[in-house]
């Protein structure tokens, strides 16, 4: 694979022809109570369509169809939604694909990529652990790495939401995503400042273990300790070695915003019991933002990624029913919708 420490419009631009047929185009659809509650029009990007149900089948179907002719194997290391993209563009190319994931993965995704055949290591209790063991078997079997985020195919290829966003809304004003090691937040930023300077984008992840946020304000990228989330695939590391993604979201981010767990657990219901839409907590944090007042004022329409729905069902009914919720050594707080 070519390795790039710059991405380009026309890299977004080549992702979209190398994806098309293979990737949902999904719809930005409003959402009335979000927007009576933000006063402006509020806009879901529906990426739950994809068909591993999250975004980031984009991005790892633009990096697998980019490696060298020949290649054999790829490997990831994954909190679950990557890994799920990995297996299934490699299956889809004839190839071999082994996903490393720590403990803290969700059973659920961990099925979800075995069902897809592809050969499962967990490892350790981190991204980081993970990451190891994926670049070991680079090294000793021969694969070839795919990164969930600082990867030029990988973020070329997130980046493509971007563009069917401000196409089919180019009166945007903010777009706020869901930011974790930033491969997303990286190409979707890029592909809407280009296309329209003046957009605000603001990266939002929950306020425990958030490496960017921490990589960000420390002015390098750092490590964190990762612990249990609601919004479990926004964990993960941002690698101290990290190319890409770190210097994009620096650049191009006008802001990042925390959310805490019950925020979370709240934005999970609202989506649900509003918009009748199933998605994990990572992908609600924007709208967790807005519920909480902690966004900026915005003059025109606001658009939010809704990353994926590949949610631990347990889990969810519990938040649905406004039940406890054991997160480690944290009990959120659960409360019935409305009450």
């Amino acid at each position: 694979m070519t390795h790039r420490t710059d991405i380009t419009l026309a890299d977004i631009l080549k992702a979209r022809q190398t994806i098309r047929g293979k990737v949902m185009e999904t719809p930005l659809l409003p959402s009335r109570f979000l927007s009576e509650r933000a006063g402006v029009p509020f806009f879901l990007k529906m990426e739950t369509m994809q068909p591993t149900g999250a975004f980031k089948l984009r991005g790892a179907t633009n990096a697998v169809l980019n490696v060298a002719s020949g290649t054999q194997a790829v490997t990831c290391c994954s909190t679950g939604n990557h890994g799920r993209g990995v297996a299934y563009a490699a299956r889809a190319s004839g190839m071999r694909s082994v996903i490393c994931m720590s403990s803290l993965v969700p059973k659920i995704k961990i099925d979800g990529i075995t069902a897809l055949g592809a050969d499962i290591r967990i490892v350790g209790t981190s991204q980081d652990d993970a990451l190891a063991e994926s670049l070991r078997l680079c090294e000793s079997e021969g694969c070839v790495e795919i990164s969930p985020f600082d990867d030029p195919f990988v973020i070329a290829g997130q980046g493509t939401i971007g563009l069917e966003m401000i196409e089919h809304q180019p009166d945007l004003e903010t777009v706020l995503i869901p930011l974790s090691g930033g491969g997303l937040a990286a190409g979707v930023a890029f592909a809407l400042k280009t296309a329209k300077p003046s957009i605000k984008v603001i990266g939002i992840s929950m306020d425990q273990g958030a490496a960017m946020d921490a990589s960000l304000k420390a002015g390098r990228p750092v490590e964190v300790t990762e612990v249990p989330s609601l919004a479990d695939s926004l964990g993960g590391g941002i690698g101290l070695n990290n190319k890409l993604s770190f210097a994009m979201c620096r650049d191009l981010l006008d802001d990042v915003v925390l959310v805490s767990e019950e925020e979370i657990y709240r934005a999970m219901q609202v989506l649900y019991y509003e918009d009748s839409h199933v998605a994990e907590g990572a992908c609600v944090v924007g709208i967790a933002a807005l519920l909480a007042g902690k966004l900026p004022k915005s003059n025109g329409p606001i658009g939010t990624i809704i990353t994926g729905r590949n949610v631990d069902m347990t889990q969810f009914t519990k938040v649905m029913t406004g039940q406890d919720i054991q997160l480690g050594e944290r009990i959120v707080k659960g409360q019935t919708y409305g009450a």
